[in-house]
């Protein structure tokens, strides 16, 4: 169950915070892009959580699971809860996500869960268009004006120290490899930061280079920015409790 949060509550916070932004895009062409890959990201989470409803029994369904836990229980990691500051750090967040997303599902798909391994496989056409999206932005950005150079710039150095996290293997992560269940994200990290470098080069932006990191989303440890992000997210549950539309 722990294992499902730890890729389900990615998609969820980071469709969230997409979905803040619906009508206030830097353009008509990237608020609709934004809010079609916000879309993906929760149809993804239904699913996830609509299997974790399944294993949990009871009354469980896929909206107690996404609105009714506390924010420890959330395993998400800690670069998808961090806010829109702008345009800029919107894309940079998106991009640092979406290379490491694209390549776990590819791993994910040949999961020995046959329902772990069909969302993967599902959403990986989805997940590649996120991709192509935020690193086509990455490039127009970096090399474009100077303003735009600096302004992305400042939110990859800033977003960066939360890229190490993606890699940490929790207990769930750990007994999910040993039954052929899980991905070894550990063998996901070198591939990703020589992809994010080479973009990053393209567009004409440096790699930022830090020995510590941010760390505590998977084991439910967040930042400040989380528990205002679950107050929006799930006041209609919590004040209305059972409602159905």
């Amino acid at each position: 169950m722990q294992y499902i949060y730890g890729i389900a509550d990615n998609s969820l916070i980071l469709g969230q915070r997409l979905g803040e932004l619906c009508g206030h895009g830097a353009s008509l062409e990237t608020d609709i892009a934004l809010t079609n890959i916000s879309l993906d990201l929760l149809g993804q989470t239904r699913s996830y959580y609509q299997y974790a409803a399944t294993l949990l029994g009871g009354n469980a369904t896929e909206d107690t699971v996404a609105f009714l836990r506390s924010e420890r229980e959330y395993k998400n990691v800690l670069l998808v809860e961090q806010p829109n500051t702008d345009f800029g750090y919107t894309i940079a967040r998106q991009f640092l996500f979406d290379i490491f997303h694209l390549s776990l599902l590819e791993a994910l798909q040949n999961s020995q869960d046959e329902t772990l391994a069909a969302i993967a496989q599902k959403s990986i056409k989805e997940v590649s268009y996120h991709t192509r999206f935020s690193s086509d932005w990455i490039k127009r950005l970096g090399d474009g004006t100077t303003e735009s150079h600096d302004r992305i710039q400042n939110a990859i150095n800033d977003l960066w120290g939360f890229t190490d996290e993606l890699f940490h293997q929790t207990e769930a992560d750990k007994a999910m490899l040993s039954e052929n269940i899980g991905v070894d994200v550990m063998l996901l990290k070198a591939p990703y930061y020589k992809k994010v470098s080479a973009i990053l080069e393209e567009a004409t932006l440096i790699t930022p280079q830090l020995e510590y990191f941010q760390k505590g989303g998977k084991q439910g440890i967040h930042s400040e920015h989380m528990g205002f992000l679950l107050a929006e997210m799930q006041y209609m549950q919590r004040a209305y409790p059972n409602m159905n539309w």
